[in-house]
């Protein structure tokens, strides 16, 4: 069994008053069937949205999605089960994304209410620095200017993921506010230099999430315009240009949604996109030779509102929001799918 932490969401939705039963539930993943079960509540904790897991499997990373955003570390133990270890500041309001660098060192919180963008080292262990914890919090915070046509959600910077630019000398701030992604120069022991902005999206785009491919290829979903655009990194000039834009998907409506990508994940010569709304992981075939896209079907998510999905042991394991349920999708039709609490993310446990 393959087990599986999930962050989730106050039960009346994100952006509601915590304490209503969220927290880091723990999940089993049978890998020969995509079946799940074993789930029990991990750690009781506010809206833990977005989570990360150290490469030793023993320390846990939750964003807690709140107007007072926090950071915190849990220890895991074999049985699934969570303690905590520490809470800090995110260094901004309601951080919704976390990026553990490839190192350990550095954990990187992407706050989305605020904008800014955050810095914790870690020590050895996992465990957040001396100075995370007398500053309690980022030793370096970075704010951000802007905005965006779309008067609703693009009053300001909206950080909303953190991703290592091809070559890993920067990194890159997914703003979905301000249709830009924001380029910072990694310096020694994973502290930052802001360095400007990589890219710059057609006004409304509202980037959201991004996967990174072979050949300086990044993949970037646009959740205001529904799309998913190719760019290509140059590493001379630190910038991406555009090569390609396509829908995210070709579902229709379901109850008068609007469509709204979610999250995408680069799985060898396929790029997949969770797509709320239309409720559907769509598939794109990454030509082997340019990296282009061409749109190869979609699935049923199981549910609705799939915030989230992990690629593990070959299932497509999906949170489903507003149906309360995980889904593990398979070839061709979902499993049966497990209740759970407003599902948000799905981070296997190592």
């Amino acid at each position: 069994m393959t087990r599986l932490w999930i962050g989730t969401y106050p039960a009346a939705g994100a952006g509601t008053p915590a304490g209503l039963g969220e927290g880091i539930w723990s999940v089993e993943l049978d890998p020969a069937t995509g079946a799940l079960g074993g789930a029990h509540l991990a750690a009781a904790t506010p809206a833990p949205s977005f989570l990360a897991v150290h490469p030793a499997g023993r320390v846990v990373y939750a964003a807690g999605e709140t107007a007072s955003g926090t950071v915190t570390s849990f220890a895991a133990g074999p049985r699934g089960e969570l303690g905590a270890l520490a809470v800090v500041s995110s260094g901004g309001a309601d951080p919704c994304h976390l990026l553990l660098a490839p190192d350990a060192q550095t954990l990187y919180v992407a706050n989305y209410s605020s904008g800014t963008l955050g810095v914790l080292p870690l020590d050895a262990d996992g465990a957040f620095t001396r100075d995370v914890l007398t500053a309690g919090g980022p030793v370096q915070v970075f704010a951000h200017a802007g905005s965006g046509p779309d008067a609703a959600r693009q009053d300001g910077p909206h950080a909303h993921f953190v991703a290592l630019a091809p070559g890993s000398a920067h990194l890159l701030v997914v703003d979905l506010g301000t249709d830009e992604l924001r380029r910072f120069r990694i310096e020694t022991g994973g502290l930052l230099t802001a360095d400007g902005v990589a890219a710059t999206l057609p006004p409304g785009t509202g980037p959201r999430h991004l996967a990174a491919g072979p050949g300086g290829l990044l993949y970037v979903l646009g959740e205001l315009d529904v799309s998913v655009r190719v760019l290509r990194w140059d590493a001379a000039t630190a910038t991406a240009a555009p090569v390609q834009a396509l829908e995210a998907t070709a579902a229709p409506l379901r109850s008068g949604r609007h469509v709204y990508p979610a999250h995408v994940v680069l799985d060898g010569d396929r790029l997949l996109v969770s797509v709320r709304g239309a409720d559907v992981v769509a598939t794109f075939a990454v030509d082997a030779a340019t990296g282009g896209l061409a749109p190869a079907g979609q699935a049923d998510s199981g549910g609705s509102w799939p915030r989230h999905f992990a690629r593990v042991d070959g299932w497509t394991v999906v949170a489903n929001q507003l149906t309360h349920t995980l889904t593990a999708l398979g070839p061709t039709t979902p499993t049966a799918s497990l209740a759970l609490p407003s599902p948000a993310c799905v981070v296997p446990a190592r």
